[in-house]
């Protein structure tokens, strides 16, 4: 958040002044607006509507302040539904495919986030990946079978004990296993992930696995840490020191968060809960399903809806709603913003290419501290300088 409330006058007026640009924007759209690509339009629609209602909820957060503020927000939700209205009239006559196409996908990836795989090589992988962490779920059942049910967390004590002892477990465990350094903004970091408890359990798929073990995601909260080494540690190089534009990171923060996961499970760190690995394979394949599915929209082969309806069909135990508001989001996500449903498990790919090239060049003074000590000293840069930075060979695709 920007602001601070109950707003100050002189936030109240700042925040004035940018709600009033919001008419006079939107209503350029008609003429700006001229494309055929039928799901983006839709899906605009509903984003336009949640506009609408967050607009709402500004006003009653800074209900009483300023009577010009909520005038100016009432005139923006106004223009909002205004717009909605045309969208809607326009929608009937729109039926083109919304994905940038399979070449032009290709091309950014290259060019743009500096990754080795094309499209073609995504869709490969990520196809891969779905069949690997199904054959090793079922192998993990199967070696489970004689062992009770992981059942949700049915209380908000437990729930909230069982969080805070994961963070405690989660960095005990990287400092026994001599994983990294460790950092004093490490643990604040992920405490403050801590969710509070919902009485009606698991409703959407990651609630799946926090819910029965909590322990599982501190993994790919790994993002937290990185955000706090970002504060606390800038590198000092002020290109790395700052988010990198067009999210040129994601094959470094996604990709490493999601490696973080099974890497740690292969380090032995829940060794001691069986059930939990299976955790460990549904989370593979969710984000396999929904990087198949967005991979698809983008060669034009699949419209959002079938994008959906597969990515909810290829997540194990039917813990992803059909027409939830997460499988929703993920592909609009997915959608509008090129590369990145694809970028956890990519990312993690060209993380373990890395990891292997940086052992061969290692050798016997390889250690895995000795790793991510470096790999988290390089900042949040494509995966493919980190390795030309930590091997000192330039990676073929980047010639």
């Amino acid at each position: 958040w920007k602001y601070a409330f109950p707003l100050s006058p002189d936030d109240a007026a700042d925040l004035e002044a940018r709600i009033r640009t919001i008419p006079g924007y939107l209503a350029q759209a008609p003429a700006n607006l001229t494309g055929n690509k039928r799901d983006l339009w839709r899906m605009g629609i509903e984003v336009l509507r949640d506009q609408r209602d967050d607009l709402e909820r500004v006003r009653q957060m800074a209900a009483g302040v300023s009577p010009t503020l909520s005038e100016a927000i009432s005139e923006a939700q106004d223009a909002t539904m205004e717009l909605v209205e045309w969208l809607e009239d326009e929608l009937p006559s729109k039926d083109g495919h919304s994905g940038i196409g399979a070449d032009a996908y290709s091309w950014y990836l290259k060019h743009v986030h500096l990754s080795p795989y094309s499209w073609e090589d995504e869709l490969r992988i990520m196809e891969q990946e779905l069949n690997r962490s199904y054959t090793a779920l079922r192998l993990e059942e199967n070696n489970n079978r004689l062992l009770p049910p992981q059942l949700p967390i049915d209380n908000a004590a437990d729930f909230d004990r069982l969080q805070h002892q994961a963070v405690d477990d989660f960095l005990a465990f990287f400092e026994s296993g001599n994983i990294m350094e460790m950092k004093p903004y490490m643990d604040p970091a992920l405490r403050a992930r801590v969710r509070g408890f919902n009485p009606a359990g698991p409703e959407q798929f990651f609630a799946q696995v926090v819910f029965r073990d909590p322990i599982i995601m501190q993994t790919h909260w790994y993002h937290w840490i990185d955000l706090a080494r970002m504060a606390a540690e800038p590198h000092a190089s002020p290109i790395r020191a700052n988010p990198l534009l067009y999210n040129i990171w994601d094959s470094r923060s996604e990709g490493l968060a999601t490696a973080m996961e099974e890497m740690m499970m292969h380090a032995g760190f829940i060794d001691g809960s069986p059930r939990s690995r299976e955790l460990i394979w549904i989370l593979v394949a969710q984000r396999a399903a929904r990087a198949v599915a967005g991979l698809q929209m983008h060669g034009n082969e699949w419209s959002l809806q079938e994008a959906s309806d597969f990515a909810v069909e290829w997540t194990p135990r039917g813990w992803m709603q059909p027409n939830g508001q997460l499988v929703g989001f993920e592909q609009h996500l997915y959608l509008i913003q090129p590369g990145y449903g694809s970028s956890y498990l990519a990312g993690k790919a060209q993380i373990e290419r890395l990891l292997a090239r940086y052992q061969h060049v290692r050798g016997e003074a390889f250690t895995i501290r000795d790793f991510f000590d470096n790999l988290n000293a390089s900042g949040l840069i494509p995966v493919s300088l980190i390795e030309w930075e930590m091997t000192g060979q330039k990676p073929e695709h980047l010639e």
